[in-house]
């Protein structure tokens, strides 16, 4: 048994529905979540930047203890991999293990969604290429959705949210993919807009569940599981505005509190 805390970090609140993913198959396991909220979004920030970021959000994580870090973020993921891949302290993306279970099932083209630096960076679709060569990969970035999801735009009805589904997702809809790449933390909390436009039959992948899928059977096959369920939060933004979104992301309240902590700068 290692009662170590599992470290995740993100430009937000997002990467708390891999931290939900995780929960339901390890429950007892020790979480340890930082979320950059005062420099997000990522999405629109250059490459070499953001592999400054990366390292910071890893060394932040990691310098508290734990076991293994996952990167529950969609642009740090694609950006930065041989950042998360060279950290002395073991690392998971929501890359690898999404494009995986999305050329498993592969029928029609295969769309993805994400922000403007992970669409930008191209590891998706190479990645998708590689996986299943035959396929066509449909990206598009989408950056509005993190700040109109963190900001409070999530239910489908909303009338902003529904207007900027519209004017991303028309050409997947268009293509007619019939899977489609949630490459965003953020974005399973929005899957109820998203097929909803796109219509019946449409196959989502969502990166938070597929990395904590694959971060749960390293735990268990290294036998590293273990943990009282203890939860602690950080923040380099507001703590109160952390606090009270959470449990959109967790689907219940946040267990421990939430600390704030100084912005890093780059």
């Amino acid at each position: 048994m290692d009662n170590r805390p599992i470290g995740f970090f993100d430009s937000g609140l997002g990467g708390l529905t891999a931290v939900r993913a995780l929960r339901r198959i390890l429950p007892d396991e020790n979480i340890l979540y930082f979320g950059d909220t005062a420099r997000m979004p990522y999405g629109a920030r250059p490459a070499a930047q953001l592999r400054v970021m990366a390292r910071q959000d890893l060394d932040f994580v990691a310098s508290r203890g734990v076991k293994a870090v996952l990167a529950a973020c969609g642009t740090v993921s694609s950006t930065a991999p041989d950042v998360l891949a060279a950290y002395p302290v073991r690392t998971f993306d929501v890359l690898s293990s999404t494009v995986r279970e999305a050329a498993r099932g592969a029928s029609g083209p295969i769309g993805v969604i994400a922000t403007a630096a992970c669409i930008a960076s191209g590891a998706f679709q190479r990645a998708l290429a590689a996986a299943c060569p035959e396929t066509e990969v449909v990206a598009v970035a989408c950056p509005a959705f993190v700040p109109l999801i963190e900001s409070g735009h999530y239910e489908s009805g909303d009338a902003a949210l529904r207007a900027a589904v519209a004017e991303y997702l028309a050409p997947l809809r268009e293509k007619g993919v019939g899977s489609l790449i949630l490459g965003c933390t953020h974005y399973g909390l929005i899957e109820e807009a998203i097929c909803g436009f796109m219509g019946p039959g449409l196959r989502t992948i969502e990166a938070a569940e597929c990395a904590a899928r694959e971060l749960a059977l390293w735990l268990r096959k290294e036998e590293l599981c273990g943990g009282t369920g203890e939860e602690r939060f950080f923040t380099s933004g507001s703590a109160e505005d952390f606090e009270r979104l959470s449990a959109v992301f967790l689907g219940r309240t946040a267990h421990g509190a939430v600390e704030h902590v100084d912005e890093m700068e780059v």
